[in-house]
């Protein structure tokens, strides 16, 4: 259960990041909501999650969804670059974090 936790608490940094950019967009109520909301979803979820997940592998893999998520809303959404080679370490972040689960 901690290892999905830890994945809310992953997506929550997610919407926290795009409230930061809905933010710089335009500042209203609704954008630091959402960025406010994001981020203590996911600080909540991620603090359940370490109660059984050892700090270094919940805040690597936490820090990996937040970044691979990020980054794939930055390319799908907001049509950021697509280089072949910015995939390939986006994957290589994956893996790895698929790696800390698979030994933890």
């Amino acid at each position: 259960m901690a290892w999905i936790y830890l994945i809310i608490a992953g997506v929550g940094e997610v919407v926290g990041v795009l409230g930061i950019n809905q933010v710089n967009q335009k500042k209203n109520t609704s954008s630091f909501l959402v960025l406010f909301g994001g981020f203590l979803l996911s600080f909540v979820f991620l603090s359940i999650a370490m109660e059984t997940i050892p700090m270094s592998t919940a805040y690597a893999v936490w820090t990996g969804i937040g970044t691979v998520g990020s980054a794939l809303v930055g390319m799908f959404v907001f049509g950021e670059s697509k280089n072949w080679r910015r995939i390939l370490f986006i994957s290589m972040i994956l893996l790895s974090a698929v790696g800390l689960k698979l030994i933890s």
